[in-house]
């Protein structure tokens, strides 16, 4: 489960679908459908089109993996930061999105600089204003 005091995935990169189907496709309900993937060093974040399910790979081999399901219908303030010329305590510029889920917590994304943070921004307005 996620750390929803620390909770943070570092440095995500946009990765075809495919990749994710065969970690989250037990998962998916009738009428669910993946919209994108992101993927960190081991871990990986599935936007579909009710939830956001984060996979979070285990002890040294990655085999045991964590997986935390959250749906947009809790969602009750987000935010996004743009990127910029560089962050201060990497030289690199990333985007990052902050979703505060009513009664748990934050949870915070942190996408490569060249991930368009304003789809993603489109995409979970689409789904937490409905």
């Amino acid at each position: 489960m996620i750390d929803f005091k620390n909770g943070a995935f570092f440095k995500l990169k946009k990765i075809d679908n495919e990749k994710a189907v065969s970690l989250v496709s037990a998962l998916l309900i009738s009428d669910e459908s993946i919209i994108s993937t992101y993927k960190a060093l081991r871990d990986y974040v599935v936007f579909t089109n009710k939830r956001i399910i984060s996979v979070n790979a285990q002890g040294i081999t990655g085999t045991k993996k964590d997986y935390t399901s959250l749906p947009y219908s809790k969602v009750q303030v987000y935010s996004v930061e743009t990127a910029g010329i560089a962050d201060m305590d990497s030289f690199v510029a990333d985007c990052e999105l902050e979703l505060y889920y009513s009664g748990v917590g934050k949870v915070k994304f942190e996408f490569e600089k060249d991930c368009d943070i304003k789809e993603i921004c489109k995409m979970i307005s689409e789904y937490v204003l409905r």
